[in-house]
C-alpha cells in the first residue's frame, strides 16, 4: 500500500470530505445479522450460513461470499429492502462501535466534512447513530444497491462540490474498495466491520485502519 497513517511528510491532494459506510463501519450490527441471516435465508431461497463457515466468509470477497451463497442477482434489491425493514424494527438491538461517537465529534472539529454511503436507510442510520451523532454528519446518500454504492459516490461529490483525489471513503467490505476506486477516490478499510485483514488487503486500499485513532491521524496529515 502507497500511504501509511504515520507518514511524517505529505505533499498530495488534501483530504476534505471523509465518506463513511455504515453497518461494520460505524455500526456493530455484525452479530445481529448473523442473528437473522438463516431466516432470511429461508424467506429468499438462498444457502444457509453454518456456524462453522462464518470465519471462510470473512475472507472472501464481497461477490463470492454471493455467489457462495447461491443468491441471484436479481434477488439483492428485494433482500435488502427486506433487510432495511427488519433493522428499522429492530435497530434498539444494534449499537455503535464504542469508538464512533468520539470519532465523529473529533473528525468534525477539524472542519473536514463527513457523509454517510449506505445502503441502509438514512432513518435506520439516524436512529441507530442518535441525536448528536447524527448531526455531526453533513450528507446522507443511502439505500445504495449492494454493489451500487459508486453511483451515491458521485452525487455526494457533486452535491458537496469535492473533487473525488479531496475525498477518502472509509468501509469495511471489498466492494467499498472496489466502488471508491471506480470513482477516483482513496479508499481506506476497517479492519473491525465484517471482512478479514487478508481480504481487505487483497484489494489494496490505499490504509487499513486498526482503531478509530489511526484514522483521525491520517486525515490530519493529509489536510494540506
Amino acid at each position: 500500500m502507497s500511504e501509511t497513517p504515520d507518514e511524517a511528510v505529505y505533499s498530495g491532494p488534501p483530504i476534505r470530505l471523509v465518506i463513511f459506510d455504515f453497518d461494520g463501519t460505524l455500526s456493530d450490527s455484525g452479530d445481529w445479522f448473523l442473528s437473522v441471516i438463516d431466516q432470511i435465508a429461508r424467506r429468499f431461497h438462498f444457502r444457509t450460513v453454518k456456524d462453522g463457515e462464518v470465519e471462510m466468509l470473512r475472507h472472501k470477497s464481497s461477490r463470492e461470499v454471493i455467489a457462495f451463497l447461491g443468491i441471484a442477482r436479481w434477488k439483492l434489491p428485494l433482500i435488502a429492502r427486506h433487510v432495511r425493514g427488519l433493522v428499522g424494527r429492530e435497530a434498539h438491538h444494534i449499537a455503535l462501535f464504542p469508538g464512533t461517537p468520539g470519532l465523529l465529534d473529533r473528525l468534525s472539529a477539524t472542519g473536514v466534512k463527513i457523509a454517510l454511503v449506505t445502503s441502509n436507510s438514512e432513518a435506520n442510520a439516524r436512529n441507530i447513530l442518535g441525536p448528536d451523532c447524527a448531526a455531526k454528519i453533513d450528507f446522507y446518500a443511502c439505500g445504495a444497491s449492494l454493489f451500487g454504492k459508486a453511483p451515491k459516490f458521485r452525487k455526494v461529490l457533486k452535491k458537496m462540490g469535492i473533487p473525488a483525489a479531496q475525498a477518502l471513503s472509509i468501509g469495511d467490505e471489498t466492494r467499498d474498495v472496489d466502488a471508491a476506486r471506480e470513482v477516483g477516490m482513496r479508499a481506506g478499510s476497517v479492519l473491525w466491520g465484517y471482512a478479514s485483514e487478508a481480504a481487505l488487503a487483497g484489494q489494496a486500499p490505499d490504509t487499513l485502519f486498526r482503531t478509530p485513532e489511526e484514522i483521525l491521524a491520517y486525515v490530519a496529515g493529509r489536510r494540506g
